[in-house]
C-alpha cells in the first residue's frame, strides 16, 4: 500500500529494538555505571557544551561537593581549564569534535585547604546506546606524589650542590624567560641587568688549602651574594627581582629582572665588592678574597641570552684586565674596538697569502753629513674593509696568534729584494742598507738564522746591508736560543739594532755581552729637545750619557722621532750618529726612496 506522497508505510515505520538487544544494552550501561560510581579515579560525564551530566563520588570528593549537585555545572570551572589559553583551546577542540583527546596538568585547591596536582584528560565516549547523545568523559588523576618527586629531581638537576644556588641550566632558563616577559609585560620596565663575576685568585685557595676549604668559601660567597641581592631588590614595586646563580667554578651571576637602569645594577655590583672584601672565617681559616665583575644593563627588546652573556663575559675580562677587584660597565665603543681587533686577528694569516701587505720605507740620515745611510722597512696592511693600517694596529695581534712568523718572513724577503734592486740600479761605494723589525717570537718559533741566510742567498744582498731591529725588552736578558741566534746573525755580517732603547730593562752592563751594533733611542728622549726657549736639561744629559756609553762600547746611535732642525742640530752636537723622523721624510713607497736619496 502506497501513501499519497509515494512513501511506503514500511519505510516510514520506526523499527523497535529487539528485546534481546535492549537487555544487552541495559546490561552494558549498568556495568558502566557501576564502574563509574565505584571507581577511585575522579570522573565526570559531560555533554558537548562542557556541562556535567554525571559525576562519580571520587570527583565530588575532589572538588568538595555532592556528585548530584554537580549536574549542569561547568566542568572547566571545576578543573581550572580556562586559566591557560592553550589548555582552553585544546579543550574546546575536543568538545567540538575536532580533536580526539586533550591532556593537561593543573593545580587545584583541595577542599581541605592544600593544593593538589592533577592530570586532567578529556575524550569522547561511545554515544548513548538508547538516545545516541554524544558525551565526553573527563577524568582527573591525582599526581601530587609524582609531581613532588619530579619537582625534587628537577631541583637537584637545576641547583648547584655546593652553594644550593641555581646552576647554569636554570640561570639560562630564567634569563630567556625574563627577556621574553620583559618584551611583552606592560607593567615592567622592559630592561634587564646582569652582574657576571668570578673570584680573583680562587685557584690558589684550592691549590694551597684544598677543595674542601674551597667549597666552603664558595658556599660562604653564595650566602653574601644572596644577601646583597635581597638588599637591593625593590620588593615594594615588584620590580628588580634578582636571581643569584653559580655558573660553574668560581663564576657567579646576578640577574636583575625589570631593572630600573644602569645605576641600580652598578649599585648591586658595588655592594657585592664591598661584601666580599670582608674576611671569611672558615673552620679556623681566615680568608680574604676579591672579585672582578662585568656589568651589563640594557633594554630587553632585541637582546638575546647569548648576546647578553657575551657582553657580560667581555666586560668581566675588561675588569680583570683593568686590575681586578673592581666592576666594569659594558662599553659599546670599547666592544666595537675589541670586535675589530678580533676580526683583524682572525684574518691576519689569510691576508699574507692574499698579498694585502705592502712596505714603505723611512730614511735614516747621517746627522754629520745629512746623507741617507739606510732605510727602515715599515709594513702596512691594505685591509679591504678598514683601509690602510699602520703596524701598531696589527703587529701585536700577529705576535699573539703566531702570524708574525709568516708575516715577518715575508717582510724580510720583500725588503731584501728591494734593497738589492736599489743596489743594482744605483751602484755606490756606500749603498743604502735596509733595516727590518724582528719580533722575539720569530726567534723562538722559527729558524731565523736559516731564514735570513736563505733570503740573502736568494736575493744576493750582502749581509752588511741588512740590519735587524729587536725591541729592548726582547734583547735584554736574552739567553739560550735567542742569544745564539743573534750571535750567529752577527757572525754572518748582519747588523743587530736595539729598537726603542730606554723604554725597557735598560740593563746597560748587559750591552757589552750582546752582539749589538746599533742603539735606536726611543722618541720620548728626543721630544725634550723641541723647545729652545724651555729646554729640558735632564733629557739632554741622559741622551748625551747614552751616546757616550754606546760609543765607548763601539755602537752607533740612531735617534727616532726627529721632527725639527733644532732637534737634529742638538742631537748632532752631543754626538748622535743618525736620525730618523718626519724632518727628513715620512715613510714612502720604494720608488720615492730611489728618487729622493739616490
Amino acid at each position: 500500500m502506497t501513501e499519497r506522497n509515494g512513501t511506503t508505510k514500511e519505510s516510514a515505520e520506526v523499527r523497535p529494538v529487539p528485546a534481546g538487544h535492549r537487555d544487552d544494552a541495559a546490561a552494558s550501561l549498568g556495568d558502566y555505571r557501576a564502574a563509574f560510581h565505584a571507581g577511585r579515579l575522579a570522573m565526570a560525564v559531560l555533554n558537548r557544551d562542557g556541562l556535567v551530566l554525571a559525576a562519580n563520588p571520587a570527583f565530588g570528593e575532589l572538588v568538595g561537593a555532592d556528585p548530584e549537585e554537580l549536574v549542569a555545572a561547568t566542568a572547566a570551572d571545576l578543573t581550572d581549564l580556562g586559566a591557560d589559553p592553550r589548555v582552553w583551546t585544546a579543550y574546546r577542540e575536543v568538545l567540538c569534535g575536532r580533536s580526539d583527546r586533550m591532556r593537561c596538568t593543573r593545580r587545584l585547591k583541595h577542599p581541605e585547604g592544600h593544593s593538589v596536582w592533577v592530570e586532567v584528560t578529556v575524550e569522547p565516549l561511545t554515544p548513548e546506546p538508547l538516545s545516541g547523545e554524544e558525551r565526553m568523559l573527563l577524568s582527573v588523576a591525582d599526581i601530587s606524589d609524582r609531581h613532588d618527586l619530579l619537582a625534587r629531581l628537577r631541583h637537584l638537576q637545576m641547583h648547584d650542590p655546593v652553594t644550593r644556588l641555581p646552576n647554569r641550566a636554570l640561570f639560562f632558563e630564567r634569563l630567556s624567560a625574563a627577556l621574553e616577559a620583559a618584551s611583552f609585560e606592560p607593567a615592567g620596565t622592559g630592561r634587564i641587568g646582569l652582574c657576571y663575576l668570578d673570584l680573583d685568585g680562587f685557584k690558589a685557595v684550592n691549590d694551597t688549602l684544598g677543595h674542601r676549604v674551597g667549597d666552603r668559601l664558595l658556599s660562604a660567597v653564595a650566602q653574601r651574594l644572596t644577601r646583597c641581592a635581597e638588599g637591593t631588590a625593590d620588593r615594594g614595586s615588584g620590580r628588580g627581582e634578582h636571581l643569584v646563580a653559580r655558573l660553574g667554578g668560581d663564576e657567579f651571576a646576578l640577574l636583575v629582572e625589570n631593572s630600573t637602569g644602569t645605576e641600580q645594577v652598578a649599585e648591586l655590583a658595588q655592594r657585592v665588592l664591598d661584601a666580599l672584601q670582608r674576611p671569611f672565617d672558615l673552620a679556623g681559616q681566615r680568608l680574604s678574597v676579591s672579585a672582578s665583575i662585568g656589568v651589563v644593563e640594557r633594554t630587553a627588546t632585541g637582546t638575546t641570552a647569548t648576546g647578553l652573556m657575551q657582553a657580560a663575559d667581555t666586560t668581566l675580562y675588561w675588569a680583570k684586565e683593568d686590575g681586578k677587584a673592581r666592576w666594569t660597565l659594558f662599553d659599546p665603543e670599547r666592544n666595537a674596538h675589541r670586535m675589530t681587533r678580533q676580526a683583524l686577528s682572525s684574518t691576519l694569516r689569510p691576508a699574507v697569502d692574499r698579498g694585502e701587505f705592502t712596505l714603505e720605507y723611512q730614511p735614516l740620515i747621517g746627522l754629520g753629513d745629512g746623507r741617507a745611510q739606510g732605510v727602515e722597512a715599515l709594513v702596512r696592511w691594505r685591509h679591504p674593509q678598514f683601509g690602510t693600517l699602520p703596524p701598531n694596529r696589527f703587529i701585536a695581534l700577529a705576535e699573539e696568534n703566531g702570524a708574525i712568523v709568516e708575516l715577518g718572513r715575508w717582510v724580510l724577503e720583500r725588503a731584501c729584494h728591494q734593497a738589492r734592486s736599489w743596489q743594482l740600479a744605483h751602484p755606490s761605494d756606500q749603498p743604502l742598507f735596509v733595516s727590518v723589525n724582528v719580533a722575539v717570537r720569530q726567534v723562538w718559533d722559527s729558524d731565523l738564522v736559516a731564514d735570513v741566510a736563505g733570503i740573502l742567498a736568494e736575493t744576493g744582498l750582502p749581509p752588511e746591508l741588512l740590519q735587524l731591529e729587536l725591541t729592548e725588552s726582547a734583547v735584554m736578558g736574552s739567553a739560550g736560543r735567542p742569544l745564539q741566534a743573534l750571535q750567529a746573525l752577527s757572525d754572518m755580517g748582519v747588523r743587530i739594532a736595539i729598537d726603542d732603547f730606554g723604554t725597557g730593562y735598560s740593563n746597560l752592563a748587559y750591552l757589552s755581552r750582546l752582539p749589538v751594533s746599533v742603539l735606536k733611542l726611543d722618541g720620548s728622549f728626543v721630544r725634550g729637545f723641541r723647545s729652545q726657549e724651555h729646554p729640558n736639561p735632564a733629557d739632554e744629559m741622559i741622551v748625551e750619557a747614552l751616546v757616550a756609553l754606546a760609543h765607548r762600547l763601539g755602537l752607533t746611535v740612531t735617534a727616532e722621532c726627529v721632527e725639527s732642525a733644532e732637534q737634529a742640530e742638538r742631537l748632532r752636537r752631543i754626538g748622535c750618529d743618525t736620525g730618523q723622523g718626519w724632518l727628513y721624510s715620512r715613510p714612502v713607497a720604494p720608488d720615492r726612496v730611489a728618487a729622493l736619496f739616490i
